[in-house]
């Protein structure tokens, strides 16, 4: 019987050029070959003159099938999968598929090549040497406040998948909650009319806005948000000095006395004790 395996297989972002010679060689020695969209990976089959028999494997279709194609495997069968484009499994159905052939012990073959994320990462000339995925950025306004202030204190650039429909509202969301950061728009990476757009997030969301009210945003886009600067730091220090001091005059005028403000500022603010009790004696002489 015929040693089955499931062979993850990258494919170009944009550019031919990318096709590696393993992921070749693993669609040509397939069984079958698996696709989030069998139009987009039949023409790539077609660009390198490669004919097999293709299966739909869709986000729909994952959920309902990675188990039976498991089984497949384990039987015997060699399986190739293809995303649309980049690195399957990462946003995409493809991790689903990998999580039920490991559950069973069948054999899985992962092929380096092209993904967007790290190839967005190096482009953009962010200067933190760490990064952190967020997938697609979330599509509701609240959703995306919630997402940026979770990730506000993360020493790591910050990248994430967008529709061009919703970039101009991310980049409003990106400016309202980092306005004092760096970021960067990359779209149709690898493609004829690839473009990095790197400036500081007001200003971004400011050129985008524009675009889009121009006649719109075309392209695959990817975000890159820079991690925490410091006058970021310096800003959010200020900040929250002045709301101390806003808190220990209220507490002051109510007659509260300074070692109990001292403490309230510590325990509601997260202020350092011997900065709070200064804070408090400052406002207990005004």
């Amino acid at each position: 019987m015929a040693e089955g395996k499931l062979t993850v297989v990258p494919t170009p972002l944009g550019n031919l050029g990318d096709m590696t010679q393993r992921a070749l060689d693993a669609l040509r020695e397939a069984d079958v070959v698996c696709a989030e969209d069998t139009r987009v990976t039949g023409k790539l089959l077609a660009a390198f003159e490669i004919s097999k028999r293709l299966e739909r494997l869709d986000e729909a279709l994952s959920a309902q099938r990675a188990d039976a194609i498991a089984q497949r495997v384990a039987a015997g069968e060699r399986i190739a999968y293809c995303s649309d484009a980049g690195m399957p499994g990462v946003s995409d159905p493809g991790m689903r598929l990998v999580r039920a052939c490991r559950a069973i012990g069948a054999a899985v073959e992962v092929l380096p090549g092209p993904t967007a994320v790290a190839t967005a990462y190096v482009a953009s000339g962010c200067d933190n040497p760490r990064f952190y995925f967020g997938g697609f950025f979330p599509r509701k306004a609240g959703e995306r406040r919630t997402i940026l202030e979770s990730l506000r204190t993360l020493d790591a650039a910050l990248v994430f998948y967008e529709s061009p429909n919703r970039l101009a509202g991310a980049l409003e969301a990106i400016a309202e909650a980092f306005p004092l950061r760096m970021a960067a728009v990359c779209r149709e990476l690898t493609k004829l009319h690839e473009e990095i757009v790197r400036d500081a997030a007001p200003a971004l969301r400011d050129e985008f806005v524009r675009r889009e009210k121009a006649g719109g945003i075309k392209g695959e886009i990817v975000i890159v948000i820079d991690g925490p600067s410091a006058a970021e730091g310096e800003a959010q220090a200020e900040d929250a000095a002045a709301s101390a001091q806003t808190r220990a005059a209220e507490l002051a005028a109510q007659g509260v006395r300074k070692k109990d403000i001292a403490k309230a500022l510590a325990t509601e603010l997260g202020i350092p004790r011997n900065e709070a009790y200064e804070i408090a004696l400052e406002a207990g002489r005004s």
